[in-house]
């Protein structure tokens, strides 16, 4: 019996198909795509012993091991994971790193125990890898950016987000691309924020937008790397910028990183079934610790006196709830620190300006635009 395959790439990322990854934990964990799930055939010390069966005895007997190793109850837990999976996603596809025989195993196994037929991504994981870096290359050569700009905290995300042709390449980042932009969960490898921005591209090209509008970032948004290709395509564009007067930004950065920052930490200590106390001590941590990693920048005196406002404004929220205290610090370092830089930065960079306005005014500009 022929197992079906199938090799429609970009039809397949484009409409969100739910992906059902059979490879071990380790090499999930290194790169995936966006919709998938990993429900090994191996787990990581299966798949050590059969490599190393098979360098030493070849083939045969590495396929028989895995026989041994995977059968009965372990054999019909991993056959009831996938089936599960494939009821909840009846479009899903299945794929291995090559799609070879990890892949055509699932697919029998899945056949012979419930009469479900999924079909196998032509070449696995390494063919839609590869795919997704060549037409990251070709897309981003036909893509028109448009760059939004503007001071630390004029609400360039917030903007974006309102935008059917921008990519929020913090948002597939995991990181608010400051030096205090850390968020609560971890950032993705390199290589699926890479394969993230692919899709992403792919979705807009498909229905033909090109004039796409980006964030000005610089090349890494936190410890990744933005794609060669397309940033090349950013540092040429022109830009608009939203200006934003210094009480907004000090609103906006107290929301985003005080409010916000807060509520997450806290629900993160319940969800470990810690005190709000616990949960309050690692925001207090998290905020302390972002402001370390510029001390040299800032300057010995100038971090001594913005960490004695952080600390202050920290006790008298632990203390009532009240947050008005964080304005002070945060003030000084969009004044003092962000603001010079970004202004060094623009001079830099040269960009052609093509509006200078408010939210409500670039919004409408932006729209136009595309």
């Amino acid at each position: 019996m022929m197992l079906p395959e199938v090799d429609n790439f970009s039809e397949l990322l484009c409409a969100n198909t739910p992906l059902l990854d059979v490879r071990a934990p380790v090499e999930f964990s290194q790169g995936a795509f966006p919709t998938s799930l990993n429900a090994p055939l191996l787990n990581d010390l299966e798949r050590e012993e059969i490599g190393i069966r098979y360098k030493h005895e070849g083939q045969e007997a590495a396929v028989a091991l895995g026989a041994e190793l995977i059968q009965g109850k372990v054999k019909a837990q991993r056959v009831a994971q996938w089936a599960n999976f494939i009821e909840q996603n009846p479009s899903g596809v299945l794929y291995c790193f090559r799609g070879g025989m990890r892949s055509k195993i699932t697919q029998q196994w899945l056949f012979d125990e419930t009469g479900l037929m999924v079909p196998r991504i032509k070449g696995g994981y390494k063919a839609l890898r590869r795919f997704l870096m060549n037409e990251t290359e070709r897309l981003a050569a036909l893509t028109q950016p448009l760059i939004l700009g503007g001071r630390t905290g004029a609400g360039k995300t917030h903007l974006i987000k309102e935008l059917s042709h921008s990519i929020d390449l913090e948002k597939l980042a995991n990181h608010r691309g400051s030096s205090i932009g850390r968020q609560i969960t971890p950032q993705p490898t390199q290589i699926n924020f890479e394969n993230a921005v692919a899709i992403e591209l792919m979705k807009l090209h498909e229905k033909g937008v090109m004039d796409i509008v980006f964030e000005d970032e610089s090349p890494n948004v936190g410890s990744l790397h933005i794609p060669h290709s397309i940033y090349d395509q950013m540092r040429a564009a022109p830009c608009v910028v939203l200006d934003a007067s210094l009480d907004q930004r000090i609103d906006i950065t107290l929301q985003e990183y005080v409010v916000e920052m807060t509520e997450q930490y806290l629900a993160q200590a319940q969800e470990c079934g810690q005190s709000a106390e616990a949960g309050f001590d690692a925001f207090s941590e998290y905020i302390k610790n972002s402001l370390t990693r510029v001390k040299r920048r800032l300057g010995g005196d100038r971090y001594n006196d913005i960490s004695a406002d952080m600390d202050a404004a920290l006790v008298e929220q632990a203390r009532s709830g009240n947050i008005e205290l964080h304005r002070a610090w945060i003030s000084r370092m969009l004044g003092e620190y962000y603001d010079p830089m970004y202004d060094y930065q623009r001079e830099k960079r040269g960009r052609t300006v093509k509006n200078t306005a408010h939210y409500k005014e670039i919004l409408k500009f932006l729209h136009e635009y595309q």
